[in-house]
């Protein structure tokens, strides 16, 4: 099972699974395709948006935790 952490970047979790663009959606990250999302980790990029980064990361694990799970 993969295990997301704030110093992924975007790429990094969506290389992993693109089903966890709904996800990023959610939170309002909405640059998925961007250049800045594969150099630019979680914690920035929700530096950036005014995004509560642990929030992002739990709601990431938990999508990875159901996909193990299946």
């Amino acid at each position: 099972m993969a295990s997301v952490n704030k110093e992924m970047t975007i790429g990094d979790v969506l290389r992993l699974d693109r089903g966890t663009a709904p996800i990023f959606m959610a939170f309002g990250m909405h640059c998925l395709g961007c250049p800045v999302s594969t150099g630019e980790s979680i914690q920035d990029a929700a530096a950036v948006h005014g995004i509560d980064a642990d929030k992002l990361v739990e709601e990431l694990n938990k999508f990875f935790a159901a996909q193990g799970e299946k």
